[in-house]
């Protein structure tokens, strides 16, 4: 136990009197953390290294991709010290630095899914015209205009969050410090904070969202109106591995966040943070490599280049 009337940092429960679960859960955690790396690392680097990759498409996927490698990086570090250690804390700056974070970068995420969504719309349903409409300059203004909110977002939650009075209680029953259970160690009345947090979650959420349907719309239209069959499924190709990334995230964070009825309970709503802040990031490279020609074709060039390259060294 911790002298509280001398920690102002906090403790990280994480599963209490669970330790083997915990233990099973670091290793899966560590895994996927490590897949993430690897990955993600894999589509910041390689459309630099090949032409044919750059793309507005990509340079979207590049930005969602640092966005997932900081968003996890920001998590297990810190998780797995305090599962593999017997120290559970973490000071005040620390845990303020993990949450605000954790806020922008999950608000981030919601609008450039939008973002990718009306990328993916202008190259289905305006091919011939889609260089020109998603240009570089409109590309990297709405990349800072996803921050911008973000960082708003964050700027009206997180300080408040932080400030709620605590009354000496440091123990946060979750495994990193997320909004959710700032809130509830709090001793005072925090429907005002409650209502605030679901008002913006329902609005940077759903938002979003909303975009990502209507464009999807309009490209199923499109897609229908092709008449051959190869042209359809290149089209398909194109929309279906970012729809498959939008369902897994919105589903795991709508159900977290903006159910109708009650909240999921402590242990379940930890387990889905890990699945949306931690197995996400990890997928979203999986699902984008394997599902695209273009970049595995991409990732053979550059490995035949590197062949060709040591036989000539060798010889």
């Amino acid at each position: 136990m911790v002298n509280n009337s001398h920690f102002g940092g906090f403790i990280l429960l994480g599963f209490p009197g669970q330790p083997q679960l915990e233990m099973i859960i670091s290793g899966v955690v560590f895994l996927f953390y490590t897949i993430a790396l690897m990955g993600n690392m894999a589509i910041i680097l390689l459309p630099l290294l090949d032409e044919r990759l750059q793309t507005p498409m990509y340079f979207f996927l590049r930005n969602l991709a640092i966005l997932d490698l900081c968003y996890i990086t920001n998590i297990v570090p810190q998780m797995l010290v305090n599962v593999w250690g017997k120290d559970k804390k973490i000071s005040f700056g620390g845990c303020a630095f993990q949450l605000f974070t954790d806020v922008t970068l999950c608000t981030v995420e919601c609008m450039l899914l939008a973002v990718m969504s009306y990328d993916r719309f202008n190259a289905v349903c305006k091919p011939l015209h889609y260089m020109t409409i998603m240009n570089p300059q409109l590309s990297r203004t709405l990349v800072a205009m996803t921050w911008g909110v973000g960082v708003t977002n964050c700027m009206i939650l997180s300080p408040y969050a932080m400030s709620l009075p605590r009354c000496g209680n440091h123990h946060l029953d979750h495994y990193f410090c997320e909004i959710s259970a700032m809130v509830k160690i709090a001793c005072v009345d925090t429907t005002a904070m409650e209502e605030t947090l679901f008002a913006l979650c329902f609005f940077i959420f759903l938002t979003p969202l909303l975009l990502i349907l209507v464009s999807y719309g309009f490209i199923a239209v499109a897609v229908l109106k092709i008449k051959s069959a190869a042209g359809r499924q290149k089209a398909f190709g194109t929309c279906s591995s970012h729809l498959i990334v939008v369902s897994i995230f919105y589903g795991t964070v709508i159900y977290m966040y903006i159910q109708p009825g009650n909240s999921p309970s402590q242990d379940e709503g930890k387990l889905l943070s890990i699945f949306y802040s931690i197995v996400t990031p990890s997928l979203n490279p999986l699902i984008y490599t394997l599902r695209n020609k273009e970049f595995k074709g991409a990732m053979k060039r550059l490995i035949g280049k590197e062949k060709r390259s040591l036989e000539t060294t060798g010889h």
